[in-house]
């Protein structure tokens, strides 16, 4: 039985729980083989084609999944054993790309081997997404860690964000792409490990008589009708739909804006990992502050993300990019993390499988047409065009939404 403790918040709360911190330091270990791999992978399309539009597609393809796959991988998270989920997931990651790295190693590797790999790694990650989102709750003993067990996911992820673009830049220009994906399939094994050391509880699981389509339904009726998560989600989706693919044009930026090679694009993505870092190790320790809706839509996250990525599109130097770049960096992580906090304090838990599976949907499924039209645009226009593009659009809504939905800036959590 666990002692009644006096609840006190803290930076790194959720590190006090054995399952967490297993979870926590094997999951950055893989994600930094995850980065080098996709640093790796876009300098590598590029060099072989050349092509704007190739970065996108490649993206674009690899994100397709998604669409198909996150709400049924939501009532998968609802209906047995995240962990059991994510073992299943990690492990195919894993062979994937030990598959990219043997046919980079045998030098035979295409374009069109990296759009069929990329295929399956978007399958995998649909059903990574619900049940590795919603698996904070089962590894914090005491929800009003949740919010810090959040954070800490988004401070993990972006540690991994600046080592291992920096260490992909530093590989790229030594021994090339092929180790690269081979660490990054050893990598899975921390993560991998860390998952069957856990002793996770027994969650209840509520009894369903209805099919995975009704069950479908319930979840998307619960986001329709609930105008606060609605609203949240939205946001999220136009954001995610219209700027946060200015990551995947990085390889132009390096290559034929400032002409900075390997080395410099392993800088410009590890600086938008610091600034995610920063942004995500604020919002831990502003663990007790209650405003998170307030934060949300204007303190710090959706409207000034995109006016910061328009000072990113037009920067005229490498450094000046570089420091607007963490300041990106940590606007986008302070709303996509106060987005996942708002919206996992206020499901049922018996639900949080399927919300989170659509709001995996709208961030994660936006994604392959907002990659597909950032690389469209860089080629018609540049890339500081397409980026100013996509910011404007994220920000005339968020504006919208913060005029005509006042009850999410005043949501607390």
């Amino acid at each position: 039985m666990n002692t009644i403790r006096p609840y006190r918040a803290h930076m790194f709360g959720a590190l006090r729980y054995h399952n967490y911190r297993l979870w926590f330091f094997g999951q950055m270990v893989s994600l930094m083989g995850t980065w080098m791999q996709s640093v790796a992978q876009g300098w590598l399309v590029y060099q072989l084609t050349g092509s704007k539009l190739a970065l996108g597609t490649i993206s674009f393809i690899g994100s397709l999944p998604t669409l198909f796959l996150m709400l049924p991988a939501g009532v998968v998270a609802d209906r047995i054993s995240k962990r059991t989920v994510l073992l299943a997931t990690q492990t195919a990651m894993m062979l994937l790309a030990f598959a990219l790295a043997g046919l980079s190693a045998a030098g035979i590797l295409r374009v069109w081997h990296i759009a069929a790999l990329a295929v399956g790694l978007g399958v995998a990650n649909s059903f990574d997404a619900p049940a590795r989102q919603s698996l904070a709750v089962e590894m914090v003993e005491d929800r009003r860690d949740l919010m810090n067990a959040i954070a800490m996911n988004s401070t993990m992820f972006n540690i991994a964000r600046i080592a291992g673009p920096a260490l992909a830049g530093i590989l790229l220009a030594a021994v090339g792409a092929t180790w690269c994906f081979a660490l990054n399939g050893v990598s899975f094994l921390a993560v991998i490990a860390g998952l069957w050391a856990m002793k996770l509880p027994d969650m209840p699981k509520v009894p369903h008589s209805e099919g995975m389509g009704a069950q479908i339904l319930v979840g998307l009726r619960y986001v329709w009708h609930n105008i606060p998560v609605r609203a949240i989600i939205s946001v999220l989706g136009v954001s995610s739909l219209t700027a946060m693919s200015y990551g995947v044009l990085m390889p132009v930026f390096a290559a034929d804006v400032f002409h900075v090679g390997e080395t410099g694009l392993g800088a410009l993505n590890a600086a938008m990992g610091a600034g995610a870092l920063a942004g995500a190790l604020t919002l831990a320790a502003l663990g007790g502050f209650q405003r998170k809706g307030l934060l949300f839509m204007f303190t710090a996250g959706s409207l000034l993300f995109p006016v910061l990525l328009f000072g990113f599109a037009f920067s005229p130097s490498f450094p000046l990019s570089l420091a607007m770049l963490v300041l990106v960096g940590w606007a986008a992580m302070a709303q996509n993390a106060t987005a996942n906090t708002l919206v996992q304090s206020i499901v049922p838990d018996e639900l949080r499988g399927r919300v989170m599976g659509a709001y995996s949907l709208v961030f994660f499924g936006s994604m392959p047409f907002g990659s597909l039209q950032a690389g469209a645009l860089a080629q018609a226009f540049g890339p500081s065009v397409a980026i100013a593009i996509g910011a404007g659009v994220a920000l005339a809504y968020a504006l919208f939404v913060l005029l005509a939905v006042p009850k999410v800036r005043r949501l607390e959590a």
